[in-house]
């Protein structure tokens, strides 16, 4: 089908009326193959209904649903498209063998994870506009997606609904009973959330690791949860068997994953293309907000090469623009407008209220007897619930080096309470983030509820080889961040931001600081929100 019948198509079917009350069943129509990178970039001058900046959850959310309420929609991204192979036939690397794929315009790795056996893991890898993206701040690395699909090109996929108990301290200006009732199960279904056949999980190799996890956390009193996740669990089922190319089991995860896991690319990214409204531009990073003298706003942008080199700068007016470059890029976009005159009447809470989802990691020694097995899902699928007790939910992650280490690794998600905030460096024409390293401690403390109590039980120590030289706990990164403009101070209670009909912030932007769980569910569910609610008042 062209993209003009398409246009037709989605016009035709999907009417005003339709999108406010029926998009669950939309997004749980068939899905539609392909990917939505474009192949021509937004040009110079353009005149645009509607400008959506970022390509991750809250940046296709409102793509999708803008588009199939008849608006036209330019959706640029920082980062690359991703569809197109290397010369290994892959469009991914492989976490054990990075490559100039890895990393965003780094010339040496930077894993969250840094040293195995007194060995650094780090490598040389020629600059590039790579996947991932580890953003130095001020005592903490932010660790984030670049390409079209964002974050969920490298998260490992664990779509967690916060229980409603704790709903409240996430986004308490927010309806419980209309997320819980409409917007995260509208959300479950447009990423494809699943979970794991338990009865498979019991005997699958791959799991083994988890497994061990869960006994030392059910013999210490810990509850031991298995959680949704977003990859296709009849792949995985295939990869364990040896009848497919294996992904999760070779070890993909970092650096994308090339088969079985559902990101943006299988999910919303197939249906934003599918309603020939929206031109997808990669390469291009926003610079300029200003207001148009004649209505709307001027947007300047500057298109980079695969270097990172600025080959050109284009300007463009749009109707209406929505900020959705995640946590730290709409954050630091906000505060640089702010501070340099370009949108001085933005609220003062931008760029306040940022938070790093308490996140802190830590690897267990085990005994011989316990062995957590050479072949390892790269997919984690269960938890370790003592956020009630302690103010920790700790992820049972692997630890897939294709050989035995008798470790058990975790990511803590922990009730940290500090709060840190972006602000304008003009002597070095940066926005720093006030994030102290000390910080961590809370999540440390958190975290140690649960593995000292397991370490004593067991009769076990924690491993002191994986974050530096007889370091413990990763305290230096987050892979979770969230804040900087939050609803309801720096937005109102749907993401317009004070001061500028027109403006809106969309993404992870607007969860002040932790989601009590991994957060993609919960960003996704209230763009969902927010831009229904967009849709029927502002447009």
């Amino acid at each position: 089908m062209s993209d003009e019948a398409m246009r037709r198509s989605a016009s035709g079917q999907l009417s005003r009326r339709l999108f406010i009350a029926g998009t669950g069943s939309i997004l749980g129509a068939a899905a539609l193959g392909g990917t939505a990178s474009a192949k021509s970039s937004i040009a110079d001058a353009a005149r645009i209904p509607a400008l959506v900046v970022g390509s991750g959850y809250g940046g296709c959310v409102a793509a999708l649903r803008l588009a199939e309420a008849g608006v036209d929609v330019h959706l640029v991204e920082l980062g690359m498209a991703w569809d197109t192979p290397g010369t290994d036939g892959k469009i991914f690397a492989n976490t054990t063998k990075p490559d100039y794929r890895s990393f965003w315009l780094r010339t040496r790795t930077k894993q969250p994870l840094s040293n195995f056996l007194g060995f650094p893991l780090d490598k040389d890898v020629p600059r590039h506009t790579g996947i991932l993206d580890a953003e130095d701040f001020s005592g903490i690395t932010v660790y984030q997606g670049r390409g079209v699909g964002g974050g969920s090109l490298v998260n490992g996929g664990m779509a967690v609904t916060p229980k409603r108990e704790n709903f409240g301290a996430v986004l308490p200006t927010v309806n419980a009973d209309e997320m819980y009732g409409v917007y995260y199960p509208r959300a479950n279904t447009g990423l494809g959330v699943a979970t794991i056949d338990q009865n498979w999980f019991e005997t699958a190799e791959c799991y083994q690791y988890a497994r061990v996890g869960r006994k030392h956390a059910q013999r210490s009193g810990f509850p031991f949860l298995f959680v949704p996740d977003v990859y296709d669990w009849d792949y995985m089922k295939k990869e364990q068997a040896g009848t497919v190319p294996r992904s999760a089991l070779a070890g993909e995860i970092l650096y994308g994953n090339n088969a079985g896991k559902k990101s943006l690319q299988q999910t919303y990214l197939p249906r934003i293309k599918a309603t020939g409204r929206v031109t997808i531009s990669p390469l291009h990073r926003v610079t300029s907000v200003t207001p148009a003298s004649g209505g709307g706003y001027t947007v300047v942008m500057e298109q980079l090469d695969t270097g990172g080199t600025v080959t050109a700068t284009k300007s463009v007016t749009a109707d209406k623009v929505f900020f959705a470059a995640g946590s730290v890029g709409t954050s630091k976009l906000l505060v640089k407008l702010k501070a340099t005159g370009a949108l001085p009447n933005l609220s003062n809470e931008v760029g306040k209220g940022w938070g790093d989802n308490g996140n802190v990691m830590c690897g267990r020694a085990n005994h011989m007897w316990d062995a957590t097995g050479a072949l390892q899902s790269s997919i984690p699928t269960a938890g370790i619930d003592n956020w009630a007790a302690g103010g920790a939910f700790a992820e049972v992650a692997p630890l897939p080096t294709g050989i035995e280490t008798y470790a058990s690794f975790y990511l803590s998600i922990t009730k940290n309470p500090h709060r840190a905030t972006f602000s304008w460096n003009p002597s070095a024409n940066r926005v720093d983030l006030d994030w102290q390293t000390a910080w961590k401690q809370p999540s440390i403390e958190m975290a140690k509820t649960i593995f000292d109590k397991i370490n004593a039980k067991e009769g076990t120590i924690y491993r002191t080889d994986l974050f530096g030289t007889y370091k413990i706990w990763g305290d230096h990164l987050t892979y979770h961040p969230l804040g900087g403009a939050v609803l309801g101070k720096a937005t109102d209670n749907y993401g317009r931001l004070h001061g500028y009909p027109g403006l809106y912030v969309i993404d992870g932007a607007l969860i002040p600081g932790n989601t009590s769980v991994n957060p993609f569910v919960t960003i996704t569910a209230l763009a969902e929100r927010n831009i229904e609610k967009i849709v029927a008042t502002d447009l």
